[in-house]
């Protein structure tokens, strides 16, 4: 089973199990990572899903038409403390392309 990284707000790293076919944002919710709300259940209403993906990983967490779309950007536009790797974690959907795949949560420090 694949796995991610998950960075928190202290700068601690959690890894956890990603089972593929899951978004980033249920696998947080499965993991008991509060500070992933999602509070619109990941259909794309809300920034509370909001993460920051490691350089590293930012092109593989595209999707295929090679751009974060339109809806997801106006939704980034309400999102804490936006970066340049800023996605919402409900359109990051795992993979076995994304095994180790890391992301920071909003407020951390990740130093990338």
């Amino acid at each position: 089973m694949p796995t991610m990284t998950f960075i928190m707000k202290d700068g601690t790293p959690k890894v956890v199990d990603a089972p593929n076919g899951l978004s980033v944002m249920e696998i947080a919710q499965k993991h008991d990572i509060e500070q992933i709300e999602g509070a619109c259940g990941g259909s794309l209403a809300c920034a509370t899903c909001h993460v920051y993906v490691h350089p590293d990983w930012w092109d593989k967490v595209l999707p295929d038409a090679g751009d974060v779309s339109m809806e997801e950007e106006d939704m980034l536009d309400l999102a804490f403390d936006l970066q340049k790797t800023s996605r919402l974690s409900c359109q990051i959907m795992m993979r076995d392309e994304l095994d180790g795949l890391v992301v920071a949560l909003p407020g951390s420090k990740p130093g990338w």
